[in-house]
């Protein structure tokens, strides 16, 4: 995505050689990239960092990506991230249970450079869509509350 912004992109993996794969799929796209070891870990770099995307691993310590995205999906504050599972787990139960804890989208390994990168590209540019329909939204809320009479 060629666009003037910087998009953030969370990596939360236990797996240090997970992490440098997906660094090495993403390194050339001009992403904001920032590294996550575990669930809980994920919610405060989430806070700090504020992605615009997380590539969530569901098997880590401290916190399963399952319990990750429900937390973030839950909070208005960071519902609106978008959320990609990539995970070893590929049963119907597992998929069934990353799209009920809201993830937006699920990958399982072993990952594919060309698909990993379509999917992101994707998502951010669904994010900046929506975020865009939002900014409007708020923008005529303001004009129709600035063109209606006030009530005497």
């Amino acid at each position: 995505m060629n666009e003037e912004r910087q998009y953030r992109i969370l990596i939360a993996d236990d797996e240090p050689v997970n992490q440098e794969l997906l660094e090495a799929f993403l390194i050339n796209e001009n992403y904001a990239l920032e590294f996550a070891n575990d669930g809980q870990e994920t919610l405060q770099k989430t806070a700090t960092f504020k992605p615009d995307l997380i590539l969530l691993d569901v098997m880590m310590p401290k916190l399963s990506g399952f319990e990750v995205c429900e937390k973030l999906k839950s909070d208005p504050e960071t519902a609106d991230i978008m959320i990609l599972m990539v995970t070893a787990l590929s049963e119907l139960g597992d998929v069934e249970r990353a799209v009920n804890v809201g993830c937006d989208d699920y990958l399982s390994k072993p990952i594919h450079k060309l698909e990993l990168l379509k999917r992101v590209e994707n998502m951010l540019r669904l994010r900046a869509v929506t975020n865009e329909l939002e900014r409007l939204r708020r923008y005529i809320d303001s004009m129709e509350e600035t063109l209606t009479p006030k009530k005497k």
